[in-house]
């Protein structure tokens, strides 16, 4: 049961295996809201290391980069958030987590709260993912 006037963080508890592939280009897309009403989404990356590709590239100036950018499908706008992007984070205990939304449990009503994510557009195949599960915890600092 979650405390009435608390807001809340939902995050996505995973790993990639060694030689996971499919995630390195293409967002996927969270939703999250109560059952039965509209929900709001989000972008989110699952690999972490695309963030270190994205640097690389953007201190690379030369044609050759661009094109290449083309060719992969690299956007040159990634939407960045207070945590600093919406990239997966290491935690101590060597799961990866991203955040997918923040909730404000108003009265501490007993709903269902439903989320999602998917990625489907690029329709390339996808292999190496663990999933741990979706932690729910309250906002730090709030």
């Amino acid at each position: 049961m979650l405390s009435p006037s608390t807001l809340y963080s939902a995050f996505l508890v995973f790993k990639l295996k060694t030689g996971a592939y499919g995630f390195e280009y293409q967002p996927a897309e969270v939703t999250m809201g109560l059952a039965g009403s509209e929900s709001s989404a989000r972008t989110v990356y699952l690999d972490r290391m695309r963030e270190q590709r994205l640097w690389r590239q953007r201190e690379s100036r030369g044609i050759g980069c661009r094109f290449r950018r083309r060719i992969l499908g690299w956007q040159s706008h990634i939407p960045v958030t207070e945590t600093g992007g919406p990239y997966p984070k290491e935690r101590g205990d060597g799961w990866l987590e991203i955040k997918l939304v923040e909730f404000l449990n108003e009265e501490g009503e007993n709903e269902e709260l439903e989320m999602t994510i998917l990625e489907v557009k690029s329709g390339r195949w996808k292999g190496g993912l663990i999933l741990h599960g979706i932690e729910i915890k309250p906002k730090e600092g709030k």
